[in-house]
């Protein structure tokens, strides 16, 4: 029986329901990254028991898939547009939107999937958008494709990120630190293709390098549609 399925004890003097520990985690998470939850210090937070959490929650993976789960919801537009393109693009970026919030989110996607009704109504958001456009095979293929674009990018993103707070160098100081090192290299010849991207390339934000890598693979979906 799933964490979803199975009933919640009866109500006892502290209030508590999965609804406020998910909570409870949720805020542990974004303030400190998923090692700062645990059920004591989740319990800690609502001045309840540990103890009493097992009656609403069986084990951490639970909870994480119940904070997973609760965050999905912020991927859902209100209205859904027309094409499915422009679903796949939207949900895409609301993805990338709702990590960056939630920033311990990319660690645990990509995983299992989650069971949960929010990330259900997601999965069924992006199948609903190609529904009928092809086999239900490519369908799924391209959804997929999308999806672990999107899960990629995003995490990539997210360790860039890490890395500045741990080293304490944006990504434009680190680059100056290690240009020395990068100018030899490049000078001896070896590396042609690199040096040329160094030199030649334009250099964009994050969120461009998304949306570009997103338009390419959505690109690659609707020429694979077309032959379908």
């Amino acid at each position: 029986m799933t964490v979803w399925d199975r009933p919640e004890p009866p109500t006892r003097p502290v209030p508590l329901d999965r609804e406020r520990i998910v909570a409870a985690a949720i805020a542990l998470a974004d303030e400190g990254g998923l090692d700062d939850v645990s059920l004591r210090k989740v319990a800690a937070r609502l001045k309840a028991g540990p103890m009493r959490l097992y009656g609403y929650i069986a084990t951490k993976e639970e909870l994480f898939d119940l904070m997973v789960d609760e965050v999905q919801a912020e991927i859902l537009p209100e209205a859904r547009p027309a094409d499915w393109r422009e679903t796949l693009r939207v949900l895409a970026h609301r993805t990338r939107q709702t990590v960056l919030r939630h920033e311990w989110l990319a660690d645990l996607l990509g995983s299992r999937p989650t069971l949960g009704p929010n990330a259900l109504a997601v999965t069924e958001a992006r199948l609903a958008a190609l529904d009928g456009l092809a086999d239900i095979d490519t369908v799924m293929r391209a959804a997929e494709t999308v999806s672990a674009y999107t899960t990629g990018a995003i995490r990539r993103e997210v360790a860039n990120l890490r890395a500045e707070r741990a080293t304490g160098l944006s990504k434009s100081a680190w680059q100056r630190a290690n240009g020395p090192h990068v100018t030899r290299m490049l000078a001896t010849g070896r590396f042609p293709a690199l040096s040329k991207a160094v030199h030649e390339a334009t250099h964009v934000d994050a969120e461009e390098s998304f949306e570009a890598g997103l338009d390419w693979v959505l690109d690659a979906v609707a020429a694979r549609l077309a032959r379908s």
